[in-house]
């Protein structure tokens, strides 16, 4: 019985956002910080769920974990987040304005479907990019710091190397006329999803749930231990659909994860990993 209501937690939680987003008042929509708050308690409540309902007892977090999350969720709503804006989504909002580029028929739709369309939208780049990341040695080296966990906890989507951040948070949905609620909702969803994806909880969603969206199983398989080839596979952060779709996912769990033998990096490791080569050779020639 216990189970059963743990394994519907993550259906519910989006449920629950979406009624949220979807009757909000005005006032709360308008204001950004209502979805910085809907997302900072999402991730505490899946995070308190991990303390309760623990998956694995080798990605039990401890202080110095949770401090190196905390961190990363800081940076994502900060220098992250203005990366993000000033150097994508503005420019995107410049040149939609500056073309005239217009879909006021975006807003006639339900907020459902609107939600949806976000979220697909937002995804399909996300797929292909972390696709790209892993099988291209140049964006590889931003990408895995965040292969480097040794731990799956709730808040471990938020880090990685800077430079994979922001290169993960790009998109094309400032060119659209969405309305701002089901933009907010797409957000607050896909990091419910998300954060139950990377989680220690044990929890295991339905079969319909988990055809369409990642799961912790599908997750933990592409953060695998085993190889660095065994995890090309479960790109999608959100949509696990677009890997059935595109050839790429594989059934199967992984209570192990993390690359190289498995050494965590320090948060100065995972900022300098890209930059490695750069640096040996730089102290090859200063020796």
């Amino acid at each position: 019985m216990r189970q059963g209501l743990l394994n519907l937690l993550p259906p519910v939680t989006v449920t629950a956002l979406l009624l949220f987003w979807g009757n909000a008042p005005a006032a709360l929509i308008d204001n950004r910080a209502t979805l910085v708050i809907v997302i900072v308690t999402v991730v505490l409540f899946v995070q308190l769920l991990e303390l309760r309902f623990e998956r694995h007892e080798g990605w039990r977090i401890n202080w110095r974990e949770l401090a190196t999350d905390v961190f990363y969720v800081v940076l994502g709503f900060t220098a992250i987040s203005w990366m993000t804006d000033t150097f994508a989504e503005g420019p995107l909002r410049n040149a939609k304005e500056a073309l005239g580029l217009t879909s006021p028929w975006l807003k006639t739709l339900p907020f459902l479907v609107q939600t949806f369309m976000v979220m697909a939208l937002f995804e399909f780049g996300q797929y292909w990019m972390h696709r790209l990341m892993h099988n291209n040695a140049l964006f590889w080296s931003t990408h895995a710091p965040h292969h480097h966990i040794t731990k799956l906890n709730a808040a471990k989507g938020y880090v990685g190397n800077p430079i994979e951040l922001f290169l993960i948070s790009l998109s094309v949905i400032a060119l659209f006329d969405f309305d701002k609620a089901a933009i907010f909702a797409s957000a607050s969803l896909g990091t419910a999803i998300s954060t139950f994806a990377h989680a220690n909880v044990r929890s295991d969603p339905p079969g319909w749930y988990s055809f369409f969206f990642t799961t912790i199983r599908h997750h933990s398989l592409h953060h695998t231990a085993l190889s660095y080839e065994d995890t090309r596979c479960n790109y999608g952060n959100v949509l696990i659909l677009y890997d059935r779709i595109f050839g790429t996912y594989r059934e199967g769990e992984s209570a192990v994860v993390g690359q190289d033998e498995r050494r965590r990096l320090t948060i100065a490791e995972q900022f300098l990993f890209p930059f490695r080569p750069l640096i040996s050779r730089w102290k090859a020639k200063g020796a």
